[in-house]
């Protein structure tokens, strides 16, 4: 509770300050800017998932990073929508911390440290044959 208080406490003081430099209007086109980038962010969610998925099956992040990365974009999202000068500024930063780290990752998987490419491996396969092999170890008594 005393966290919730203290957070509101800062939320008015940061919102009332930003809100008398740039005015009502510009207030109001802010909060419902910030609303639809924000609903936008958790709309697209499902694409960035899959994204993180493909990474972690082919070991380009480890589970750490997947649920960091799955973590801050939602989250950050979601403080986007909520009203506040001060939510939308920590769900600013948390959706630029996201997109680093994906931006790192995807250039990683570009440039052959990361093989995301499902034709290459369906191709290196195609040559094996597979074959059932069945041993005849009965003892004759």
């Amino acid at each position: 509770m005393l966290y919730f208080i203290t957070y509101i406490f800062f939320e008015v003081l940061v919102s009332t300050n930003i809100a008398s430099l740039i005015g009502s209007l510009a207030t109001f086109l802010e909060i419902i800017v910030s609303a639809f980038f924000g609903i936008s962010i958790l709309v697209n969610f499902r694409k960035t998932l899959a994204e993180n998925m493909t990474a972690v099956s082919y070991s380009c992040i480890d589970l750490e990073q997947f649920q960091r990365l799955n973590l801050f974009t939602i989250l950050g999202g979601i403080l986007l929508v909520i009203p506040g000068f001060l939510t939308d500024i920590f769900g600013v930063l948390l959706q630029f911390s996201a997109f680093t780290t994906m931006a790192v990752n995807r250039y990683n998987m570009k440039f052959g440290k990361c093989d995301t490419n499902f034709k290459s491996h369906n191709k290196k396969d195609s040559d094996v044959i597979d074959v059932e092999v069945i041993s005849d170890n009965t003892i004759n008594k």
